[in-house]
C-alpha cells in the first residue's frame, strides 16, 4: 500500500488551545467528511497543546548541567537549546539525560547511532522547541501527548472510522504514529505520511484524513 494510492486530506482548523478538547475539534472539523473506510490522523504536537502540555521559556530555569549538556547535541535538535535541554531533564529526570548521553557517546564511538534518544526516554525526542510548533505555540516549549493510543480510540469511537492515529511528522522526510487504534499499523501509516501533508503554521491543517484506507486494505488482502 503507498501513499500514491490512497487520497491524503488536510482538514483547516481555527488556532487549537489547551481549551480545546481534541476529539470534539476533530468531530466539529471532519464530521461532514469521513467515512466508515477512512482514517483520522492527528499533529501530536496539537494533541499536546490541547492538553495543557506546554511550558514557556520564562517559566523555565536552565541549570548549568543543561548549559553543559546542550552543547552535545546537534543544532537541528529541539535540545540543542538549554530550555529545551532543561525541558527534557525535567521530563526524564537529569541523571537519565546526563548518563543517556554518555552512553550516546560511547556508542557513535563504535558505530551505533541513537543509543540516546533510545535511553533517555520517550519524552527527549518528542519535545517542540521554541518555533517548533504552530503560532501562538511557537513561543513555547511542547512536550508530547498523553496517552496517544488512547486520543485514537476516544476520536475512532466518536467518529465511527475505520481508525485514528496520533502522528509526528516534520518536514525532513521523517515520521511516527504515536498512537494508533487496533488494527492499523503504525508502520505503514507513517509511511502513508512521510511527505508530512500536514500544517502546522499558517495553513492551520493539523488533521489529515487518509480517505478510503480500509479499502485499500480489502483489496490487499483479496489479492
Amino acid at each position: 500500500m503507498t501513499e500514491q494510492a490512497l487520497e491524503l486530506k488536510p482538514v483547516p482548523t481555527r488556532i487549537l488551545t489547551d481549551k480545546d478538547n481534541i476529539v470534539d475539534v476533530i468531530e466539529k472539523y471532519v464530521k461532514e467528511d469521513i467515512g466508515p473506510q477512512d482514517v483520522v490522523s492527528v499533529a501530536e504536537s496539537v494533541v499536546a497543546i490541547t492538553q495543557g502540555r506546554f511550558v514557556r521559556p520564562e517559566e523555565i530555569q536552565p541549570s548549568l548541567l543543561a548549559r553543559i549538556l546542550c552543547r552535545f547535541i546537534a543544532k537541528e535538535g529541539s535540545l540543542a537549546s538549554v530550555y529545551g535541554m532543561q525541558t527534557a531533564m525535567n521530563a526524564e529526570g537529569s541523571w537519565r539525560i546526563t548518563w543517556s548521553l554518555f552512553v550516546g557517546f560511547l556508542g557513535k564511538l563504535v558505530g551505533r547511532s541513537g543509543l540516546f534518544y533510545e535511553l533517555a526516554g520517550g519524552q527527549t525526542a518528542l519535545i517542540d522547541d521554541v518555533t517548533g510548533t504552530m503560532p501562538p505555540f511557537d513561543k513555547c516549549l511542547v512536550y508530547g501527548p498523553a496517552d496517544p493510543n488512547g486520543v485514537a480510540e476516544a476520536i475512532k469511537q466518536r467518529l465511527g472510522c475505520y481508525g485514528a492515529v496520533v502522528a509526528d511528522v516534520n518536514d525532513l522526510k521523517r515520521a511516527a504514529v504515536l498512537g494508533a487504534t487496533q488494527g492499523l499499523v503504525p508502520k505503514e501509516i507513517a509511511q502513508i505520511l512521510i511527505n508530512n501533508p500536514f500544517g502546522n503554521a499558517s495553513q492551520k491543517t493539523p488533521i489529515v484524513i487518509i480517505k478510503n484506507y480500509g479499502l485499500a486494505v480489502q483489496k490487499n488482502v483479496a489479492q
